[in-house]
């Protein structure tokens, strides 16, 4: 079935390419041969979205891509403009080379693979078709022409220095607690940063606590560096604190946004576990993995902005709100763990790439992140609700949804008699990415459901793939 708009607009639902996408191509293909004029003003998205029969969202997608890539210019009551014509790219693919000059040449350019649609409701990954690819190379292009040396030299024990005066200011803004660029490391990922809090930290045969359920493969990175789990129960207040007979050394905590449960840690339990650790000498290891992504009240202040940074270590992510390629975090100590970190990142090494950070550090400068952050947190926030609504009201007879307005990723919860395990093998073969809630607990606690996820899906993405759920659950 095709349905045409006033944008000249053709969607063709049989075809595998997004609905979103293909709103894009025929803007990039009417704005090359000057069936859109520069300056034309578009149909307003919930006009088109009527228009041609999709979800608003999905127009509100589309746009912002194309805002991204140059094409459009959204501006608050006056609507999307085209901004760009020849001067954009003619190729329907989305940019990932790194260009190294402001001047963008339209001959010649090279036909580049788009973005991959990820596997339907696949958890905790962002949607790269998102990404800001033409504000990004510009960024590198100009990095590259004025300071090349810092893309391959002069980053230090702890990274680039620009990068981590970036960081200082974006944990004030957005976290709510003040540090110095000294106390910041550059690292390569969560998995980094605790590998690096655990070879500080920790001696061989002492206990760190873990979340359980929690993110699984921190139990095998603990018993690699020859220390030992102690799991934390979690109810409605977020994680309880350790039983006093196993003592651990550290805890690693998800309080803004427990994976995968969703809770918040309540404020009279971050106090609790902030005694304990200045009770018995411990450290807290705050992972604050998706935190940007809260979509309903105000941001919640992190625990290490309530323990002034004391006696908690702080691990921040690029790779949920930026870039999943780039593998770029941080870790954040207390002034006194600056020289024993040292002291391990000099036997350890710096595994964060150098070639990116300088021009992160100029992206996050400019501004260019904090719009990317809330235009994305828009666009999220309105497939969350989509999922949200599309479970109660065709899946209620199967479970309910935990719905905590904040990350990536939701909770399905099963009826009793329905195994999560099962019918993800079964979803699987339909094409899709479900992730059982059971497989979360080391300790095979009464956990039934599904990982959801819903951000790398547009409403249309997700429906086909919630279409394909309720035929095999149905089962």
């Amino acid at each position: 079935m095709i349905n045409t708009s006033d944008l000249l607009l053709a969607i063709d639902r049989s075809r595998k390419t997004a609905i979103f996408e293909q709103i894009c191509q025929a803007v990039r293909k009417q704005a090359h041969t000057g069936v859109l004029k520069l300056g034309a003003t578009l149909p307003a998205t919930r006009v088109l979205a009527e228009q041609i029969n999709v979800s608003r969202s999905t127009v509100v997608t589309a746009y912002e891509q194309l805002v991204a890539e140059g094409y459009l210019k959204g501006q608050q009551g006056a609507g999307y403009t085209l901004c760009a014509t020849g001067s954009v790219e003619l190729s329907s693919a989305i940019v990932t080379e790194v260009i190294l000059t402001e001047e963008i040449v339209t001959d010649n350019v090279p036909k580049i693979e788009s973005v991959p649609p990820l596997i339907p409701l696949t958890p905790s990954q962002p949607d790269m078709r998102l990404f800001p690819y033409r504000h990004w190379a510009k960024t590198m292009a100009r990095v590259c022409r004025t300071n090349p040396q810092a893309m391959l030299t002069g980053a230090g024990t702890f990274g680039n220095f620009p990068l981590r005066q970036a960081i200082a200011n974006y944990v004030k803004q957005w976290r709510g607690f003040e540090v110095s660029p000294h106390q910041i490391i550059v690292t390569a990922g969560a998995t980094d940063a605790l590998t690096i809090c655990f070879r500080t930290l920790g001696k061989t045969g002492e206990f760190v606590g873990i979340e359980d359920p929690g993110y699984v493969p921190i139990t095998r990175l603990v018993t690699n560096q020859g220390l030992g789990p102690v799991f934390l129960d979690i109810d409605q207040q977020g994680a309880q604190l350790p039983n006093p007979q196993d003592n651990p050394r550290m805890v690693v905590l998800t309080p803004s946004h427990q994976y995968p449960l969703g809770g918040v840690m309540s404020p009279q339990r971050r106090r609790e576990f902030i005694h304990w650790a200045n009770d018995n000498s411990g450290w807290i290891i705050e992972d604050d993995y998706d935190s940007e992504f809260r979509y309903a009240g105000r941001p919640i202040p992190a625990m290490a902005a309530l323990d002034n940074l004391n006696r908690t270590l702080y691990i921040g992510s690029f790779s949920k709100v930026f870039s999943n390629s780039l593998r770029l975090g941080y870790l954040i100590v207390p002034r006194v763990l600056v020289d024993p970190i040292r002291q391990t990142m000099d036997n350890y090494g710096l595994k964060a790439g150098l070639m990116p950070q300088q021009a992160l550090a100029q992206f996050i400068d400019d501004g260019d992140y904090y719009r990317h952050l809330r235009r994305i947190r828009k666009i999220y926030s309105e497939r969350r609700k989509f999922l949200v609504d599309e479970l109660n009201q065709n899946f209620s007879r199967y479970g309910q949804v935990q719905d905590h307005p904040a990350g990536m990723q939701l909770v399905f919860h099963l009826n009793q008699g329905l195994n999560d395990v099962e019918i993800s093998l079964q979803a699987k073969e339909a094409g899709l990415a479900l992730v059982p809630l059971s497989n979360s607990t080391i300790r095979k606690l009464n956990y039934n459901g599904f990982i959801l996820g819903f951000c790398g899906d547009s409403p249309d993405e997700m429906r086909d793939g919630l279409n394909k759920l309720l035929r095999v659950i149905s089962k």
